[in-house]
């Protein structure tokens, strides 16, 4: 069940990752943190910021951005080495965040679907806010 999230936890996230998150990503984020999204192609889990300001918080963002976003880039073959998770599908498929061409600490604001089979990646969404949460 998502929940709000304080911005220093998002914060803490960007410094792990060495990344700026999209604002409206972090806008929704920090109102819901975690969640689903229902797509054509998938239904997803978000990745919450890990919260750790209680044992309670801890257990329910543990399978966090940061972590998962560290688990596809060592254990999935073909993944984008500067992409980002936000979310998994029920097949190994993830969203991504990707950086900015011009400015790779900014992950842009287009929300990106990698398939594990092939390795591809594929505009989902031109921004955050298009998506549909569940």
């Amino acid at each position: 069940m998502p929940f709000p999230v304080e911005m220093k936890w998002i914060h803490a996230t960007q410094e792990k990752l060495g990344v700026t998150f999209p604002a409206s990503f972090v806008l929704e984020m920090s109102k819901n943190n975690g969640g689903d999204i229902e797509t054509e192609t998938d239904n997803w889990t978000l990745y919450p910021f890990l919260d750790a300001s209680d044992r309670k918080r801890i257990q329910r963002t543990c399978s966090s951005i940061d972590r998962e976003t560290k688990y596809a880039r060592e254990s999935s073959y073909g993944f984008p080495e500067h992409a980002v998770a936000i979310a998994g599908g029920m097949g190994g498929d993830y969203l991504i965040l990707l950086p900015m061409e011009d400015h790779p600490q900014t992950l842009q604001h287009s929300v990106y679907w990698w398939d594990h089979e092939t390795g591809e990646v594929e505009l989902l969404a031109d921004d955050f806010s298009d998506l549909a949460k569940s």
